[in-house]
């Protein structure tokens, strides 16, 4: 059955470039507009009369909702509902549903090819390549920096859902030792740690929470100074979650070892993230996107299909609101 109704996507580069399969995508939604990104001030102009809106990271707040009486649905291109004024949409009766555990798989093993490509410290051994220190040596291979095996290291795992669980196994494939947080100033449940105590004991920690007013620099110089002297900080969660002036100056300073961000506080950055402002071989910094391998996006766009005919039905799935 098809809908002549009109729906919006607002952003829709930052989820399909060309290379999805969309037809039931398209068949769902015969009146979809798409645009690829949309800007504050043109998004009450482009969701108009829209009866169902797709957002990604566009913000819809109460204002925009005010100008667009016609909304019912709004889809969430993505788990987080952050950028969508909940309270709005709940005294409005507008249903919002979010993408779920589309990304699995792909954010887990960016989280490993981070933690690889630190531990083994491969930006070093290929930077010096390039600069041709491996046609110097006086023997076949260079051993400048330090390589280390993850066998019998210990994964540190703060925020153990979806994401944090299939990087723990992961780790066990690795055959590392796993610890997960227990939330901070809490007692430990059974099989968790103490927040200070997998500081202390984690070779690698990997960040898996969300952003929360409680999470907000939960990793700051003092945490920082906590961790081992060659501990390696993984951040794919949310940028807020740490301070950045503070793990720049515990790289320099040597008080941890590496670093691998997938996130900033700022996104797309604006030039105040001090971490952009070096180039070092013990950070590595990815543009958002451990999330965005093309499975994850087709499963993602799947997803979303089938959260509207859900809600053609009469039965959503995914609800928010």
């Amino acid at each position: 059955m098809s809908y002549d109704e009109r729906a919006v996507f607002l952003d829709r580069d930052s989820v399909d470039r060309n290379d999805l399969d969309c037809r039931a995508f398209a068949e769902e939604l015969p009146g979809l507009e798409s645009f690829g990104a949309t800007s504050p001030a043109d998004t009450i102009e482009r969701v108009g009369d829209a009866r169902i809106v797709i957002t990604n990271k566009v913000r819809v707040d109460a204002n925009v909702l005010a100008h667009c009486s016609q909304v019912e649905l709004i889809v969430i291109a993505a788990t987080g509902a952050n950028n969508i004024d909940l309270e709005a949409t709940a005294a409005r009766g507008i249903t919002v549903c979010n993408a779920r555990n589309y990304a699995t798989s792909s954010l887990a093993q960016h989280v490993f090819a981070l933690i690889l490509s630190l531990s083994r410290n491969l930006p070093a051994y290929v930077d010096a390549t390039r600069a041709g220190r491996w046609n110097q040596s006086p023997f076949f291979c260079l051993l400048d920096h330090p390589i280390a095996d993850l066998t019998d290291q210990t994964l540190g795992i703060i925020g153990h859902g979806v994401l944090g669980s299939a990087v723990a196994e992961l780790g066990k494939a690795f055959c590392m030792n796993v610890l997960i947080s227990e939330h901070r100033d809490r007692q430990p449940r059974q099989g968790r740690v103490a927040f200070e105590e997998l500081l202390q004991q984690s070779d690698v920690i990997s960040l898996h929470c969300p952003l929360t007013p409680e999470t907000t620099h939960l990793i700051g110089a003092a945490e920082l100074r906590a961790m081992k002297s060659h501990a390696i900080l993984i951040n794919t969660a949310r940028g807020g979650i740490v301070d950045e002036k503070a793990l720049l100056d515990a790289l320099v300073d040597g008080e941890i070892g590496a670093a691998g961000i997938d996130v900033l506080e700022t996104e797309p950055p604006d030039g105040s993230s001090p971490l952009l402002t070096v180039s070092r071989s013990d950070l590595l910094i990815t543009p958002h996107n451990a999330w965005a391998s093309r499975r994850a996006r087709q499963a993602l766009i799947d997803q979303m299909t089938e959260i509207i005919a859900a809600w053609r039905s009469g039965q959503p799935i995914n609800t928010v609101t």
